[in-house]
């Protein structure tokens, strides 16, 4: 995703329902509803600088694509935050 304004705006939007995703999948890892939207904003911007570093792609193209790469990228930087937590 190129770092233009517009897709700053979707990778926050995307982040957002990432964070709500990872919040489901990681539970009691969860921060609440306004911290796992936060952990999925900066979840996204982690899962779409891993996935290019790595050099991997899922197949899945448009706003699906990026959700899943987001919330992957959310449910990691959770799962962290959970060993750290503890």
């Amino acid at each position: 995703m190129p770092a233009d304004p517009n897709s700053l705006i979707v990778l926050v939007l995307v982040g957002l329902v990432a964070g709500w995703l990872a919040g489901l999948v990681v539970q009691g890892g969860g921060f609440g509803i306004v911290g796992n939207i936060i952990i999925g904003i900066i979840g996204a911007f982690i899962g779409f600088w891993l996935f290019r570093t790595l050099g991997i792609h899922i197949g899945v193209s448009g706003i699906a694509g990026d959700i899943i790469i987001a919330a992957l990228g959310a449910i990691v930087l959770l799962f962290i935050l959970g060993l750290i937590r503890a």
